[in-house]
């Protein structure tokens, strides 16, 4: 697996053609101020990281440049970790056994029912 692509803050892969997701990274671009890039998996060399586009279709991704990957909650958790600083012990506490627990499932329901948000539409977050 060839991470050259990926940027030394780690790239989070998102769905280009999900209304929310598009959203939630520029809510976490601008506002969180996420150091990490972020780009459509749909624009991205998955192959070079090991990555389908079936994984990417079902939820994000967050890549690191030593070849981690992080899914779903997991890897919005370590996008906090890569945001302004009073965001990041966020990201650290969901990285916690019980709230790690909390935060995929949590993950999975938003991801299961981002249609029926106001405004939103599309694919896997």
């Amino acid at each position: 697996m060839s991470t050259s692509a990926v940027p030394a803050s780690g790239v989070f892969l998102y769905d280009a053609d999900c209304g929310f997701c598009k959203r939630s990274v520029a809510f976490a671009r601008d506002r969180l101020r996420a150091r990490s890039q972020f780009t459509a998996w749909q624009d991205f060399d998955l192959d070079s990281v090991g990555l389908s586009p079936g994984q990417t279709r079902e939820a994000a991704w967050m890549v690191l440049p030593d070849g981690r990957r992080f899914r779903g909650g997991d890897a919005v958790a370590e996008l906090l970790l890569r945001a302004r600083p009073l965001v990041r012990p966020a990201g650290r506490l969901m990285r916690l056994p019980l709230l790690r627990a909390l935060n995929r499932r949590a993950y999975r329901w938003v991801a299961d029912n981002r249609h029926r948000f106001s405004g939103f539409s599309g694919g896997a977050l």
